[in-house]
């Protein structure tokens, strides 16, 4: 089934406050996390193109590094900005104008599988909005500065993951009011529900870890290490984090 043209919109232009650095940078087994991530959009058969939002400085880096690893497809190198929101519009700005679909991920989400990618595609043609989630396995308790002022239904929780796919216009849409409303979201599904529309979720993969801190780049290694000694099939991968 055909979805139209998918461009796939990787923000790498963070700082990497809790990292201590730009983590995005970093490399596992000697390769940058973007490129690791890159890889599976790379082998995703939906994604027509590629765009990678950089910190400006880095750019010419970033292109030589691309170059080195003569990856499948092109990726498209764009100057981000201060925040996550604003590298995905200037990103949103260089996307074809017959785009039907745009998945916004992590560029330090290195494990999701190429199946995951395809099935929050299929799911954001069908309904125009959807995200990657996975539900909650501990109690979330709300709080007032140290003080519980209430448990939320564990059922009713679910921990957002990405990719985060939309329909072209209506992630434009949703930028735009953004914009002209001083609104910012903490991902592109919250812009998304803030104009109104349903977002729906697709079940994730516990592996689709992001990495944010020295330890989530142990486990990184971990993960990076079983795949290349014992490679499972991509839908046996994204089941795999629920058994563990």
């Amino acid at each position: 089934m055909s979805h139209g043209r998918v461009a796939a919109i990787i923000p790498a232009a963070g700082q990497g406050v809790r990292m201590g650095g730009k983590k995005q940078f970093l490399k596992l087994d000697g390769i940058p996390l973007f490129v690791h991530t890159l890889g599976k959009f790379m082998a995703c058969a939906d994604v027509s193109d590629i765009f990678l939002a950089a910190p400006p400085e880095d750019i010419p880096a970033i292109e030589e590094t691309l170059d080195a690893e003569r990856l499948d497809k092109k990726v498209i190198v764009v100057a981000g900005g201060s925040r996550r929101q604003d590298s995905v519009e200037n990103c949103l700005g260089a996307v074809a104008t017959d785009t039907a679909l745009v998945a916004v991920h992590d560029a330090v989400r290195p494990f999701v599988s190429v199946d995951l990618i395809s099935a929050v595609i299929k799911e954001a043609a069908r309904t125009g909005a959807s995200i990657l989630g996975i539900l909650s396995v501990d109690t979330v308790k709300q709080v007032q500065q140290t003080r519980i002022v209430g448990t939320l239904p564990r059922e009713r929780i679910v921990l957002a993951q990405t990719p985060q796919v939309f329909r072209f216009d209506l992630l434009k849409q949703a930028f735009a009011k953004a914009r002209e409303e001083n609104f910012t979201g903490t991902d592109e599904a919250s812009l998304v529900e803030h104009i109104g529309h349903e977002v729906t979720v697709v079940p994730g993969s516990e592996r689709n870890i992001k990495i944010t801190t020295p330890a989530d780049l142990e486990l990184a290694r971990f993960y990076l290490q079983q795949e290349r000694s014992s490679p499972l099939p991509e839908s046996a991968q994204t089941r795999s984090g629920s058994s563990r």
